[in-house]
């Protein structure tokens, strides 16, 4: 039948919300031990805990002990001094089961707001309306929970109206059945349960979800730093292990033929391994900024080791540091990848600069990686005694007691594609992010005249950054 399926259907309602609420208890007392741990802690050391723990969770059996108040209408029953009992011992417990259905459905917003909750309250008012003319007396105390429902399904800005209305229509009924006196208290009675009701729980809501907000904007301030340090750690390594693996070709190729120039190269080796270890530690402290200037005579050094015409050119107006900054980044990682990828013989940087914007152009004349990740790009000379044949794909006479058949590999080379073909590279990625978050952007892909072309485009004020972008940390620069 219809109202057992119904029954049935109430009574699993029932059990759902009593075992999440049993959860809900569960995690609160656990959470709560982990407080007074973290406070007694805390006490040994005579510090103040970092720890704010906002108390059980709201749940509708908050508001069930306030049924006591109707015990007098009860006592009232069981003595015989209610006529028709039959009426007021039917009212009082479908009075009852409306206060639970409304009090358990008011700390659920979606639930709250619901049409079965809003027709629920009209008949809780109307049974109270209907029990309070009849008998009066101890019956008038069920308006102070009608009160106690109407705050609790009822926050939001017209609460204020609706709870005077009520305490005037309670005064109303009380002052028919007993004057002036029930009037005022039962009128009072039920603004106050409505309002405070209404206040309290509805401050509760609030604190719980501002400390949700706030494990929020935490758990986000930890992805941001952990994004940002991330891409520092791929542009400092990337553009510091491709100089180093460039010099030490260089090394490699000079050392039969004039030991001090590969003893410059080696130190110049060791000089980019140190300031690597300087920029990681300022990175990991997040104190680290990048220099145009800097990075334009790391350039020049880069390029020139790796057989690469370097030419420069800057014009326009001074830059803001933090500006200067973002264009470092991106000239670090362009160089990278002329210098890993390009087969470049000349790589040409320009700085535009006006009033309002600027714009950084990095052009070269490679062809693109070696199709055989094999060969050895460059001219070489592998030292030893005998003398041989050198099958790479470079250019050069080989000695030594056998055949080289396993010359250098381009290091990247089997990624470098992707990352020429356009903005397709995690380092690439990265300052299109570092840029737009400035209000920027950044183009990448095959100049007109051959080669490759990433153009970055930014505003001059440092007003105009975002804070994202101004996270670009602003100490002390790194040595040159």
């Amino acid at each position: 039948m219809t109202w057992r399926r119904n029954v049935r259907r109430r009574v699993r309602t029932w059990q759902s919300a009593r075992s999440e609420w049993k959860a809900a208890r569960d995690e609160w007392k656990a959470e709560y031990e982990r407080s007074k741990a973290a406070r007694r802690a805390a006490g040994k050391k005579r510090e103040f805990p970092d720890t704010d723990h906002p108390g059980p969770p709201p749940t509708g059996f908050a508001l069930l002990p306030w049924l006591l108040l109707g015990l007098g209408a009860f006592s009232n029953l069981l003595q015989g001094e209610t006529p028709n009992p039959w009426i007021g011992g039917l009212g009082l417990p479908v009075f009852n089961s409306l206060y639970i259905y409304v009090t358990f459905r008011s700390f659920d917003r979606v639930k709250r707001e619901s049409v079965s909750t809003r027709v629920a309250l009209g008949l809780m008012g109307l049974l109270t309306t209907g029990l309070a003319l009849g008998y009066g007396g101890d019956w008038l105390t069920f308006f102070p929970l009608l009160g106690l429902a109407t705050g609790a399904a009822l926050r939001g800005r017209g609460l204020g109206r609706t709870g005077l209305l009520l305490a005037l229509y309670a005064g109303a009924i009380a002052y028919v059945r007993g004057g002036w006196d029930d009037a005022t208290g039962i009128g009072y009675a039920t603004f106050l349960s409505s309002m405070v009701t209404a206040a309290i729980l509805g401050l509760s809501e609030a604190v719980r979800e501002l400390r949700a907000a706030r494990e929020e904007l935490a758990r986000r301030a930890v992805e941001k730093e952990r994004l940002r340090f991330s891409r520092d750690l791929h542009d400092l390594l990337g553009h510091t292990l491709s100089v180093i693996v460039v010099k030490a070709e260089a090394a490699r190729r000079l050392a039969p033929r004039n030991m001090d120039a590969a003893l410059a190269q080696i130190t110049d080796i060791e000089s980019v391994g140190r300031q690597a270890l300087t920029e990681i530690r300022e990175a990991v402290t997040g104190y680290r900024e990048g220099s145009l200037a800097t990075e334009l005579t790391r350039a020049r050094s880069a390029l020139s080791a790796a057989s690469v015409e370097p030419v420069f050119s800057q014009s326009g107006t001074p830059l803001d540091p933090q500006t200067e900054a973002l264009l470092g980044w991106v000239v670090r990682e362009a160089v990278t990848n002329v210098v890993r990828h390009s087969r470049a013989s000349r790589c040409e940087i320009a700085v535009e600069s006006t009033a309002e914007r600027v714009r950084l152009t990095v052009t070269d004349n490679g062809t693109g990686p070696a199709t055989n990740t094999g060969a050895d790009t460059s001219t070489g000379i592998d030292a030893g005694t005998g003398t041989g044949t050198d099958t790479g794909t470079g250019t050069g006479t080989g000695t030594g007691t056998g055949t080289d058949t396993g010359a250098l590999t381009d290091p990247g080379a089997s990624a470098a594609a992707g990352a020429r073909e356009g903005i397709g590279g995690t380092g690439l990625k990265g300052l299109t992010e570092r840029l737009a978050a400035a209000g920027g952007s950044l183009t990448a892909g095959p100049a007109p005249r051959g080669g490759f072309t990433v153009t970055a485009d930014l505003p001059v004020r440092a007003d105009e950054l975002t804070p994202v972008a101004a996270a670009v940390p602003r100490a002390g620069r790194p040595p040159g």
